[in-house]
């Protein structure tokens, strides 16, 4: 196994998923969820964006050019759905039960698109094309696994920060985070204005 390819693809993808930084979010997102269902939520989160990122990084390509879908398209299309969860946060609206009873955080937008996101999705097409043999799928493989480990270990921590903020801390939080995700969301859409514009501005 190419160690220096794995240590690049681990601190690349830890970077681009922000760990630390999902951490708000997921509480802001799962609040009304006890110590067991919170649990629950951050596995199948983790292995929603662990499925998604290895669909990617092994046919990515090949799925985005058969739909006719450019990255860019696709960076837009999270940031849109990642404004959407942002104005949920700010007005309140997931604390309504019906709301929540029909879809799972964990899944959308937790699984994706913040954890598997734009960016980590095109990451691992770059890091899998770059590749040129069984070593470095190895080791891209294994970075892959150990970033959704270390993302697991930042998930599950969250309970001790429920038990000391309480709920009027979560509260708070729930609103900052609504800041942050629009904040992620407006960044990907112009990011994704700004490719448009050099791929097809001449």
């Amino acid at each position: 196994m190419d160690l220096q390819l794995f240590g690049t693809a681990v601190v690349t993808l830890f970077v681009i998923v922000d760990p630390p930084g999902s951490v708000p979010i997921f509480l802001a997102l799962t609040r009304s969820m006890d110590f067991r269902a919170r649990n629950r939520a951050a596995w199948q989160a983790v292995w929603l964006s662990f499925g998604v990122i290895v669909a990617f990084a092994v046919a990515g390509g090949q799925i985005l050019k058969y739909l006719g879908i450019s990255l860019p398209a696709m960076q837009a299309a999270g940031g849109l759905l990642l404004l959407l969860v942002a104005l949920e946060l700010l007005t309140g609206k997931q604390d309504d039960p019906d709301s929540t009873a029909t879809s799972n955080v964990a899944l959308v937008p937790l699984g994706t698109p913040l954890l598997a996101g734009p960016g980590a999705i095109v990451a691992s097409i770059v890091f899998v094309r770059q590749g040129s043999g069984i070593t470095d799928y190895v080791a891209i493989a294994a970075a892959i696994v150990a970033v959704h480990a270390i993302i697991l270990g930042f998930l599950r921590f969250s309970n001790v920060i429920v038990r000391v903020l309480k709920q009027g801390g979560i509260e708070v939080l729930t609103r900052i985070s609504g800041l942050l995700v629009a904040a992620i969301a407006v960044q990907l859409i112009a990011d994704a204005i700004a490719s448009f514009v050099r791929q097809y501005g001449g």
